[in-house]
């Protein structure tokens, strides 16, 4: 217990690491099983749902989850007593957007895919996937308050539970189908997607409830929700407490709406470009199936460690700089620098000798062996900059950030709008190293000279 008290980041992230490790191992497993069940351009098309979610994720719950963290992490740090209040006041904000998103995407689903997504055949899929919008609002704010008081074993069980429920209702749905002497169809996935978001929610709600949390995660002052003195101070103290989360929040939502929305033209661009190069419909499909579905999960896959220390730097790096305790700031900047450059340079010897064995042995692709090792060499840059993102953001440097994320997707966008129609893929892969490269030069630039000023 001391231990953990003394070194909530290691302990934190050792939980979140070792419960992404296995969430990521299983999500391989599955996404092999998917690629074989429906196909690389049936994985194609259900990519293409991924910047609508991201979108809608951004608009509902991003920046919530984000204020609530660092608002829980600063009054635990003042008043050394967590407060459920940011989550409240949060889910107020959250909830609601969420819903709204939620009808827009049913009731517009056919004008989505075909005007939007280019692809009519995710009408059917967005109307399955609105559902999940609210699960993941509620689940994702209850884990920034999780996340604020540094209790990371929540949200750790959330993931692990979201992806069992996922792939096991993939799979009994799909063995019914076939065995029924049927074809299921990609909208399989997404059910899936939808079922484990509701799962994790649950597993959340209940453990945010004064009774759900066992003894040992649970923290002092957890019942008390309303700020002490006469309901006038607690209404005051909610409305100026509600204002400094939205002060928080919007900028960060509106900076990932724009981020979003660029990701989004990219993504679909993407297989329209690759058409100009001169693929048919279903070979561009199936080339963008075989890179999102395939080769960036296992590109991805270290990444549990660093999107663990990233997710649990911001609330200590908040904490720390609202006590002035600049020292702290520093040491766990150069440590995070450090071992997420040496992992990522390991990365990189790794995905470059046995890419093309990975693609062709695992998911039986030499295509995706040949992205996997062209994208290992992104690696020391993308794990370096999940980090510093975190770093930054905990600092107030959030607008800072949102514009260097949008210098790096500008630069991807040109490299799809004019490289990929004349060399192809290869195009879209130059992009995400320089992009990358120059991402991890800016951050490293910012954060130098604001601590350099103080």
């Amino acid at each position: 217990m001391k231990a953990k008290q003394r070194h909530p980041l290691i302990v934190g992230a050792f939980v979140l690491t070792a419960t992404g490790i296995v969430t990521r191992i299983i999500g391989f497993l599955y996404r092999i099983y998917l690629s074989r069940l429906f196909g690389e351009e049936g994985m194609g098309i259900y990519q293409l749902l991924s910047p609508v979610l991201s979108l809608s994720f951004s608009l509902t719950a991003a920046g919530y989850q984000t204020a609530i963290s660092k608002l829980v992490a600063e009054r635990t740090a003042t008043s050394r007593k967590p407060s459920l209040q940011p989550l409240v006041l949060g889910l107020s904000t959250s909830l609601p957007l969420s819903l709204a998103c939620n009808a827009v995407l049913f009731f517009f689903a056919d004008a989505i895919s075909a005007g939007l997504l280019q692809e009519p055949r995710t009408a059917s899929m967005l109307r399955i996937l609105s559902f999940s919008v609210p699960l993941s609002a509620v689940h994702s704010c209850i884990n920034g308050y999780f996340y604020g008081i540094k209790k990371a074993g929540i949200p750790a069980g959330a993931q692990l539970l979201e992806q069992i429920v996922r792939v096991g209702c993939v799979y009994i749905v799909s063995s019914r189908i076939l065995a029924a002497g049927g074809t299921p169809s990609i909208s399989v996935a997404v059910l899936g997607l939808t079922v484990g978001e509701l799962a994790s929610m649950l597993l959340t709600m209940a453990a945010v409830c004064p009774g759900g949390i066992p003894a040992s995660l649970r923290p002092a002052g957890l019942r008390r929700i309303r700020p002490a003195g006469s309901p006038r101070a607690g209404l005051s103290g909610s409305a100026a407490l509600w204002g400094k989360l939205m002060a928080m929040a919007l900028p960060l939502t509106a900076n990932r709406i724009v981020l979003n929305l660029l990701q989004s033209v990219e993504a679909v661009s993407i297989p329209a470009k690759l058409r100009l190069y001169g693929y048919d419909t279903a070979t561009s499909l199936s080339v963008y199936g075989v890179f999102t579905g395939m080769a960036m999960p296992f590109i991805y896959f270290p990444n549990a460690l660093t999107g663990s220390v990233a997710v649990l730097l911001l609330p200590i790096i908040s904490e720390n700089y609202a006590l002035g305790n600049m020292d702290a700031v520093r040491s766990a900047t150069v440590r995070t620098v450090k071992y997420c450059g040496l992992m990522g340079f390991a990365c990189l010897g790794v995905f470059v000798l046995s890419g093309r064995w990975i693609g062709t042995s695992v998911f039986d692709s030499p295509l995706a062996g040949y992205f996997i090792t062209t994208l290992g060499f992104i690696c020391p840059f993308l794990y370096l900059d999940t980090t510093l993102s975190s770093i930054l953001q905990g600092l107030g440097l959030a607008g800072h950030t949102f514009v260097m994320n949008v210098i790096c997707l500008l630069i991807r966008l040109a490299f799809v709008f004019l490289a990929v129609p004349r060399v192809g893929v290869r195009g879209f892969l130059w992009g995400l190293l320089v992009s990358q490269l120059a991402l991890g030069v800016l951050y490293l630039g910012c954060l130098y000279r604001f601590l350099r000023k103080k």
